[in-house]
């Protein structure tokens, strides 16, 4: 049987490479910062899932009382009226403040002045121009702004709320993104593996591998963030559904494409001081720097355009 162990290959300019095609979960972890004081029945629900909210924002109403959000120390647990004092009242001092109804010092101590800012405050949201805040007519949160989501299972037109019930999460800057994959797929992705990721809306985004955990189910969970620490998503990441986890089309770069002179890997001679070469059809061996190797093909330096290597023959 005829036959030969080898042929010539020219070396060309080439590209080598490698990804694989995978979705990221992109999801929001949101925690409870707030609960509502207010009873009876949802009349209208004023924020989106996911809004940024600031000082004074209407989160919903209750009995047709809006219930807005400010930032404070305590959450509300008492009517607020002239002579009260604490922390309390210095949170809604500074969200009058915030509002531009109140310019005095936040001492946490309800007078004149702050009774002055009460009223105009309410009859900017409707509400009767009496100087006493209920307990339910605010939801004190650690830091504002934020971005929050209700919790649509209690807060919805027509329910109805007691009091005390804990329905406004706040929402981190940016939303988790991880890759669920297999023990032989994360093996392939080592810290600091670039991943492309194609948002919602057709964005461009870029992440890179920073952990991976084992799951219960016996599979990885590859866990991303954005260049040097930064939010994947950016200003984008409103597009991300606050609700549900979004299932986003991305490309794994397991090996980061390389332009350059390129040789199939089957030519490639390692000698067992670790040196890489060539031979060519002169039977004459050149020594090679290996750039990158990806899929069969190497780019190397050390040999010249146009030069033929000998490689493994293929059976036809």
């Amino acid at each position: 049987m005829d036959s030969t162990a080898f042929t010539y290959v020219e070396v060309v300019n080439g590209e080598a490479g490698s990804s694989i095609s995978l979705n990221t979960v992109a999801g929001w972890i949101p925690v409870a910062i707030g609960s509502n004081r207010a009873s009876g029945v949802v009349t209208s629900v004023n924020v989106e899932p996911g809004q940024e909210v600031g000082q004074g924002a209407v989160l919903y109403t209750v009995n047709l009382r809006p219930v807005v959000i400010a930032q404070g120390a305590v959450p509300a647990f008492q009517s607020l009226s002239s002579g009260s004092k604490g922390a309390d009242v210095a949170g809604l001092q500074s969200m009058l403040a915030a509002l531009g109804f109140y310019g005095h010092e936040v001492d946490g101590k309800f007078d004149y002045a702050t009774t002055s800012a009460v009223k105009s405050w309410q009859e900017s949201i409707g509400l009767e121009a009496d100087g006493v805040v209920q307990a339910g007519d605010v939801v004190f949160v650690p830091m504002l702004p934020t971005r929050v989501a209700l919790d649509i299972a209690t807060v919805k037109r027509g329910a109805s709320l007691a009091g005390g019930e804990e329905v406004v999460r706040g929402l981190p800057a940016a939303p988790v993104f991880t890759l669920p994959v297999t023990e032989a797929q994360a093996g392939l992705m080592p810290t600091g593996t670039r991943v492309e990721i194609t948002g919602p809306d057709a964005q461009t985004w870029e992440g890179f591998v920073i952990d991976q955990r084992s799951t219960e189910q016996g599979g990885i969970t590859v866990f991303l963030e954005g260049k040097d620490g930064a939010s994947i998503c950016g200003e984008e990441c409103g597009s991300i559904p606050v609700t549900d986890r979004a299932l986003l089309r991305s490309r794994i770069v397991t090996v980061e494409s390389v332009v350059g002179l390129a040789v199939p890997s089957a030519a490639l001679l390692t000698r067992s001081d670790g040196t890489i070469s060539v031979i060519d059809d002169e039977d004459v061996e050149h020594a090679v720097i290996v750039v990158t190797s990806a899929r069969g093909i190497s780019i190397v330096k050390g040999v010249a355009a146009g030069m033929m290597v000998r490689a493994p023959a293929t059976e036809e």
